[in-house]
């Protein structure tokens, strides 16, 4: 059989790369042919034709989807193991494809969901998130990006001098904040620690190391360190002052770029994106990151040749193609070199950062249904109160770990 049937989910990056690839991939494999579905609703597109036995091939569609099709697949078991193919050489290079995909990714729960080595998932694009910044800026100044919160308070001690504040955020949509608190936590308390938060357990969050990165985080607003008016502004007017140099940082992923395209910045700015602060130098530093995912269904009619198609989209060609046409960046160490030149400087630069320091995800466990409680509100909708120092480090904390009991006692 030589028919490849594929659905994909079309995203921010559009289908020109999937247009192209399809064609690649039949030129390159006489013979054959590909099916292509694609649309921004691709789940409840397929998830009627899965039931009436009509199973795709491959997918390209991440685990958070809103439809939920992805997870509940992982749920009932009906995904391919592709631990086999990450074991094997690439097509165009002959390193096993688990050496070739960036460190700490196939480990995490977006490629082994089950935790148990084998990989379900099978990586496409990360975007990296932390803390941007404007090169020049940093550069005119002779000023180090900071590794401990001792370096970045010190670092907001220079840049007041200058009338520049440490730090902004989207200030009405604090969540954004999640790619500082995660992964400083993470150094903080251990990266195993992330899946006791991440399934809310009391607890998780008691230790003297997890207090003190809270109360680092309230300091930035009650000892000065915060850009005035910063909590009543939205995300683009934040970035907006970020990138006109009134704050040194501000929370954000690689997208930052392409969504500020038009905005209006300081002279000769340029992107760059450093890893959240540790407590002590040494702990290991790590980068939040959002994953774009493929998958195989466990009853696909042609696993073998979806098995090669997946290979086919790890070649040089196939990265190079999607950052000439998406301008994103493939999952895998030896990309950033591949794309230098095709994707815009600033997506190239921040994605430096994972020389930094290590890969992370974090995503919330499906909450007991049961439970009334809304996460976001314990952990980041109290963040202008934090700030304004309405709240304490220690209450901030403790409200928290108040809504994981109440989680767990509803379980």
């Amino acid at each position: 059989n030589n028919e490849l049937n594929i659905a994909v989910f079309e995203g921010g990056y559009g289908s020109a790369y999937w247009d192209e690839i399809i064609k690649r991939f039949e030129d390159a494999y006489p013979g054959v042919t590909v099916n292509m579905q694609i649309s921004p609703k691709i789940g409840d597109i397929i998830r009627p034709q899965i039931v009436a036995g009509n199973v795709p091939d491959f997918i390209s569609m991440n685990d958070n989807d809103s439809t939920g099709l992805i997870s509940s697949m992982v749920k009932e078991h009906a995904l391919m193991d592709l631990s086999d193919v990450f074991e094997e050489g690439g097509i165009d290079d002959d390193t096993p494809l688990k050496d070739q995909v960036i460190d700490g990714l196939l480990d995490s729960a977006k490629c082994s969901p089950y935790g148990d080595g084998k990989i379900y998932i099978a990586p496409f694009d990360a975007s990296p998130m932390g803390l941007v910044y404007n090169k020049t800026l940093f550069e005119e100044n002779g000023w180090e990006t900071p590794v401990t919160w001792d370096d970045f308070f010190e670092l907001g001690d220079k840049a007041k001098e200058k009338g520049i504040a440490l730090f902004t955020y989207q200030g009405i949509y604090p969540g954004y904040l999640e790619s500082m608190l995660w992964p400083a936590l993470a150094s903080a308390t251990g990266i195993d620690n992330m899946k006791a938060i991440a399934s809310y357990t009391p607890g998780s969050l008691s230790s003297d190391e997890a207090l003190k990165v809270f109360q680092n985080m309230a300091k930035i607003g009650t000892d000065g360190y915060l850009m005035d008016g910063t909590v009543a502004l939205n995300h683009t007017q934040s970035q907006t002052d970020m990138m006109m140099n009134k704050a040194l940082f501000i929370p954000n992923g690689n997208w930052m770029e392409g969504e500020m395209a038009d905005a209006p910045r300081a002279d000769g700015f340029e992107f760059g994106l450093t890893c959240a602060p540790v407590l002590d130098d040494g702990e290991t530093r790590y980068v939040m990151s959002s994953v774009e995912q493929f998958e195989i269904p466990a009853n696909a009619k042609n696993p073998e040749l979806a098995k090669e198609f997946l290979r086919f989209l790890y070649t040089e060609d196939s990265v190079k193609l999607f950052a000439e046409k998406a301008n994103g960046i493939y999952a895998l160490k030896k990309a950033n070199e591949m794309v230098k030149g095709i994707v815009t400087d600033g997506v190239y630069n921040m994605n430096d950062i994972y020389q930094e320091g290590t890969f992370m995800v974090f995503g919330w466990d499906a909450m007991p249904d049961t439970s009334k409680v809304v996460i976001a509100d314990s952990v980041f909708n109290v963040a202008s109160d934090v700030m304004n120092g309405d709240m304490t480090a220690e209450q901030w904390r403790d409200g928290i770990e108040a809504a994981f009991e109440e989680i767990a006692a509803s379980k």
